[in-house]
């Protein structure tokens, strides 16, 4: 994934884990599947495996940015492919990948199917058009993934794997809407990635690790070794690979030890589901929510968000709650989990963290290449949570991180609606 453009690069299964399940799994591969998966759903829920028309669709100004963005990736694309910088058309493609997702969020098809089926259907026909394009742009780097979604959208790879001048199907890209016709009937949607857990990367490293004095021999350097994973987790494709320095640490070995030991892996961050919210009786900053869990009986939680997310907002959403922080009493309730929400730097704009709508509720939110049970119970003020915390955030794409890392779902990454690069509490 780490391609070098003209140098030897480092390659250490940590890498290859974050990389698979971040980027393929979670990014690429979350997309094709949402959109394609909808578009199959019978009548009435989706579109019975017919793309539906659109004809006002650059009308339509989420889907016009989109197309803006798109274009320019492919023109960044077909530019880097030419000057044979690989890495670098890699990139332009999985940009188009992130911009899908977002736009799918943005947009909230889901609701939109019911209250706007004109609009649905302008972003269903244009997230087929951008799976398409998707298939086209990666086929230099993974040419069996590409003809397998094609062959999921009913497409023959060998009339239509190609992004043809003469065809005008690279003009195409300044409207994705145009790629794939209306009354095109798709395939058979079917997960493209498989997440590669913490025992099939210990399988992979004990078959490709060579001979049995070999993996004596480099015993010694599985410290330093762990030491650059750990810092390659953090490493995003569609970032261009930029690598956060590791913070300075002092005290002794032993103190560096116990931090290492603290990831994220610690927090029991789920998806919760908020079935009742009013506001605090004796504190007008303060809302008081029930929120399902996944238990026997739902959680009350206290949250300070009156000033920033009106009430009717609050009503039978899906967020995320991290269930493991201390009971604390707010003003006279004691609040058992608490809500996780971004903010801008100047704490004057917040937004809550959204897991995808099929999301189930209950699910514990995962991280790629950090496994472990939680912690039994955190304080607020404990040094584990504020160590934490001070990595929690949303990037630049609005996709909620720990560190570079996605807060991930069976259904997806968890998301902010517009607040890029804001820190996560």
């Amino acid at each position: 994934m780490n391609r070098p453009e003209a140098s030897d690069t480092l390659f250490t299964w940590a890498d290859l884990q974050a990389k698979l399940n971040s980027e393929l799994l979670n990014n690429l591969g979350n997309f094709i599947n949402r959109v394609l998966s909808f578009v199959a759903k019978p009548a009435g829920a989706g579109y019975g495996s017919v793309v539906p028309d659109a004809p006002n669709a650059g009308a339509h100004t989420l889907t016009k940015t989109l197309a803006e963005k798109t274009s320019k990736w492919v023109e960044q694309y077909l530019d880097a492919m030419e000057k044979v910088k690989l890495k670098q058309g890699l990139k332009s493609a999985m940009g188009i990948s992130s911009d899908g997702n977002a736009y799918l969020q943005e947009s909230q098809f889901w609701k939109l199917y019911k209250e706007d089926p004109a609009a649905c259907a302008i972003v269903m026909k244009t997230s087929v058009g951008l799976v398409y394009l998707l298939a086209c742009l990666l086929e230099p780097f993974m040419p069996s993934f590409s003809d397998e979604v094609l062959r999921q959208l009913n497409l023959s790879p060998e009339e239509n794997l190609s992004l043809s001048e003469e065809k005008g199907e690279i003009a195409k890209a300044k409207t994705p809407w145009n790629f794939v016709p209306a009354g095109h009937r798709i395939g058979k949607p079917a997960p493209l990635f498989k997440e590669l857990k913490d025992e099939d990367v210990a399988l992979h490293r004990e078959k490709y690790a060579g001979s049995q004095a070999e993996r004596s021999s480099k015993a010694a350097a599985d410290a330093e070794a762990n030491k650059v994973a750990n810092q390659l987790k953090g490493t995003k494709l569609s970032d261009g690979g930029t690598k956060k320095e590791p913070k300075k640490q002092s005290g002794g070995s032993k103190s560096k030890t116990a931090e290492a030991d603290i990831t994220v892996a610690k927090l029991d961050i789920r998806v919760g589901l908020i079935r009742k919210a009013e506001k605090h009786p004796d504190a007008d900053s303060l809302y008081v929510e029930e929120i399902d869990v996944g238990e026997d009986a739902p959680r009350t939680v206290v949250s300070g968000l009156v000033k920033f997310i009106p009430l009717e907002e609050m009503q039978s959403r899906k967020v995320c709650v991290l269930c493991n922080l201390k009971p604390v009493a707010m003003r006279g309730i004691k609040s058992h989990a608490m809500v996780l929400a971004a903010s801008n730097e100047d704490h004057t704009k917040v937004e809550l963290v959204e897991p995808p709508e099929s999301a189930a509720v209950g699910e514990r939110v995962t991280f790629a290449g950090y496994a472990g049970e939680p912690e039994a119970s955190l304080s607020g003020k404990s040094k584990t949570w504020e160590k934490l915390a001070a990595e929690l955030h949303s990037n630049g794409e609005l996709v909620a991180c720990y560190r570079d890392v996605p807060f991930t779902t069976s259904a997806g990454v968890c998301r902010v609606k517009t607040i890029a690069n804001g820190e996560i509490r």
